[in-house]
């Protein structure tokens, strides 16, 4: 089984504001908004969606394969995926520009405003995909090139491998039409709340018309968990994972996404991997940086059984064989 992880590969330079942004804001002033924030830390990380969802499913014992672009100061973050047992034959490097860069900053509330300069991830990934099995493999598109958002939805429908669409961040850049003929087939739609109504709007789709053409629409709700609707009918809620100690909201969507992948992995349904992806989330919100948190395999289930009750059989053997 191989799944694929689309998307951005990006050093994340991430600071912190000791205020609330919306005390420096006048919101009569929009139009002509000019604003400073002096932070008081700044640490620089590995990052990209891609890069995040692969570092979360490697902690979970899987090797996907990242199809993505990097650049030529890529040699530090591919050492550390390499030692994380994941192939880099899917990242095209591009030795004339540098790697993406983000810039996030975060205050006291949680709120962020984040920069972002593309990079190498301007450029379309080249891998091949060998050997595809669309009885066995599972894709992601998540945020990065935007050709690559638009063609692989196409490219994974014809090859029938089951593909989740989470266009994230690109929505400001990606067109109705994008959308529409992504969404189209997709096994799963996955955004927050925010994203999914930035989606009805831009395809003038409703949420069941967005049901109708994917066949699950998972949305994260941040501290209130998500909620997970299939086109069969189904409709749950899915509780947050409660932790003491949050430090930082940057990265709990990919680690989200990555869990869901490793339950879609093991074979459960959308709702039992949808838990495995709140679980991971909580680990990840409890260090700063989006690839720095670790997971304990005993932690890992005392927090499943603690918030849902007791794990599916093939998870607990599955963690079984990690903590050995």
């Amino acid at each position: 089984m191989a799944i694929y992880i689309s998307g951005s590969l990006a050093f994340d330079r991430i600071m912190s504001f000791p205020g609330n942004f919306q005390d420096h804001i006048l919101m009569d002033r929009l139009h002509m908004i000019n604003v400073s924030f002096m932070v008081d830390g700044m640490d620089e990380r590995r990052g990209g969606c891609a890069g995040n969802i692969a570092y979360s499913m490697a902690l979970l014992g899987e090797k996907p394969v990242i199809v993505s672009c990097a650049g030529k100061d890529f040699d530090s973050y591919g050492v550390k995926l390499a030692a994380m047992g994941l192939p880099l034959d899917g990242i095209s490097l591009q030795m004339d520009i540098f790697t993406a860069l983000c810039f996030i900053t975060t205050d006291m509330n949680g709120n962020q405003i984040t920069g972002f300069y593309p990079g190498a991830m301007s450029r379309q990934a080249s891998f091949a995909y060998p050997g595809l099995d669309p009885e066995k493999d599972l894709a992601i598109i998540s945020p990065g090139n935007v050709e690559d958002m638009r063609r692989l939805p196409l490219f994974y429908r014809e090859k029938r491998i089951p593909y989740i669409y989470d266009p994230g961040q690109q929505l400001p850049v990606l067109s109705a039409d994008d959308l529409r003929n992504s969404i189209e087939g997709a096994f799963a739609l996955v955004t927050n709340d925010y994203e999914l109504h930035m989606i009805c709007n831009q395809t003038g789709l409703g949420e069941e018309e967005l049901l109708g053409r994917a066949l699950w629409l998972v949305t994260t709700l941040g501290g209130q968990g998500c909620r997970v609707r299939g086109a069969d009918g189904t409709d749950e809620r899915i509780s947050a994972v409660e932790v003491t100690d949050v430090k930082d909201p940057t990265g709990a969507g990919d680690a989200q996404r990555a869990g869901l992948l490793k339950g879609l992995a093991l074979g459960l349904s959308v709702p039992e991997a949808a838990r495995i992806g709140a679980v991971t989330a909580s680990f990840a919100i409890e260090c700063l940086g989006t690839q720095e948190h670790k997971i304990d395999p005993a932690e890992f289930a005392r927090r499943h059984v603690n918030t849902y009750g007791p794990m599916p059989e093939v998870l607990e053997k599955n963690l079984d064989a990690l903590a050995k």
